[in-house]
């Protein structure tokens, strides 16, 4: 006689729609003329968009300025370690053809430089930045100690190679009247890194809560001094450190400086004339023989004038048309056989 094996049927799944897998399901069951439509809809919207993305990106007006050779004589200077604390300025003159209209913004540009290195993109310390424990420089290798083991604030290799050199524009209104061309600080950053992953120390004296702490090796200002004339833009909140900090995915990038302030003769952005770039050269680049640039361009509703997404659109909307045509011959083909045998 055969015995039947015993079950525990505590252990049996509960007899629900979900666990026993019975819940309703829909299959879709297109037909030829549905994909063809869905195929032939999609490749005009992508086509049309890359159009329209395309010619909004040529309305931008864009103006790059290389002062890398222009200011030789700042980069013999000031890349001499024994004339590192020296200060040099250089002047580059520019004559602006068309008048850039709207919201003016002020980028540099630098060609050669790396901040895509995974040591060179975890040397800094987060608990730090967002002001919870700034004393926290275990990450920041080797940039972590000073020469007299003092901590580094902020630490790490990010923050100690910053962008430092000082960039003013002056409007020649005539031979001997030039205006100094106002420029805003503020809304350069990401809202996100400004209010979330950078954040002071709850204090009204940054100085004292930073006592006993060094600057980076490269810096010429303690972190709680970069901008003299805002106290609100000083320490971890500082708008041009914040914006250093979001690395780079590749080494030719362009940052957001300054943006164009619009009053008096600059209201509806920068007229046409001449112009000088007042430079306080402190970043180096002929070691690494890169380069750097100043860009002043104009924005449209997608961004800057890169034609990188127009391209993807129009490209992917050609492709799929392409594929829509193909896939009607072969339908018809498809249709006219059966016929022929019936």
């Amino acid at each position: 006689m055969e015995v039947m094996p015993q079950y525990d049927l505590s252990r049996l799944p509960e007899n629900t729609a979900l666990k026993q897998q019975k819940l309703p399901a829909h299959q879709l069951d297109l037909s030829a003329s549905v994909v063809l439509c869905i195929f032939f809809a999609t490749g005009v919207f992508c086509l049309c968009m890359g159009v329209v993305l395309l010619l909004s990106a040529k309305s931008t007006k864009e103006l790059e300025i290389n002062y890398t050779n222009i200011c030789a004589n700042c980069a013999q200077l000031r890349e001499d370690s024994s004339n590192f604390d020296k200060e040099c300025t250089c002047s580059v003159p520019f004559y602006l053809l068309e008048k850039m209209e709207g919201n003016v913004y002020m980028y540099y540009k630098l060609y050669g430089f790396h901040q895509n290195l995974y040591r060179y993109v975890l040397s800094r310390s987060n608990s730090q930045l967002l002001g919870k424990d700034i004393w926290d420089v275990k990450d920041c290798s080797p940039f972590q100690m000073s020469h007299n083991n003092t901590p580094i604030i902020p630490c790490g290799a990010i923050a100690n190679s910053i962008f430092n050199d000082t960039i003013t524009l002056s409007y020649n209104l005539n031979s001997s009247i030039h205006i100094k061309v106002p420029m805003l600080k503020s809304g350069l950053a990401w809202l996100t890194d400004k209010y979330v992953k950078f954040q002071n120390p709850r204090t009204s004296d940054l100085a004292s809560v930073f006592a006993g702490s060094a600057k980076p090796l490269h810096w010429t200002k303690p972190i709680y001094e970069l901008d003299t004339d805002d106290p609100g833009n000083n320490g971890f909140v500082n708008e041009d450190f914040i914006v250093w900090m979001r690395t780079a995915a590749f080494p030719t990038f362009k940052k957001l400086y300054r943006r164009l302030k619009r009053v008096d003769y600059f209201a509806e952005g920068l007229p046409a004339g001449n112009y000088n770039f007042h430079i306080s050269y402190n970043f180096p680049v002929t070691m690494f023989h890169g380069e750097k640039s100043v860009v002043l361009s104009t924005l449209t509703w997608i961004g800057g004038g890169g034609i990188f997404l127009g391209l993807t659109y129009t490209v992917t909307g050609a492709l799929t048309l392409l594929a829509s045509f193909a896939i009607l011959t072969i339908h018809l083909m498809l249709k006219r056989t059966k016929k022929s045998f019936l």
